[in-house]
């Protein structure tokens, strides 16, 4: 009985396949390495470094709505609490991206 799914954890295992998919799509992306991602520079890096940073932005908003148990909550809590991150982070990555660029510049 044990192995059977239920209405109560159903949940758990579409968090786990979304998850799943999500972290695939990076590791094979991180394989692959196709070259139009690799040679393409956006802000001073790769294009294949934003597609990871956009992916585990994702990532992390889904988990913080699943596990923080958020997902049910009002759309003003929900965006109360995500908003403040996904301006911070893109913004700070601007900024090292930005800085690091302008360093690796003077040292050349």
């Amino acid at each position: 009985m044990a192995n059977t799914t239920t209405n109560s954890n159903w949940w758990i295992w579409k968090v786990f396949w979304i998850l799943l998919i999500v972290t695939t799509v990076e590791v094979v992306l991180g394989i692959i390495k196709p070259g139009f991602l690799i040679n393409t520079q956006f802000l001073g890096t790769k294009l294949l470094n934003h597609i990871f940073i956009v992916l585990t932005i994702v990532k992390a908003a889904y988990i913080v709505l699943s596990f923080m148990h958020l997902g049910h909550e009002r759309k003003s809590l929900k965006w109360t609490i995500l908003i403040p991150p996904l301006i911070l982070i893109p913004y700070l990555l601007f900024i090292l991206l930005t800085e690091g660029g302008y360093a690796l510049s003077l040292m050349h």
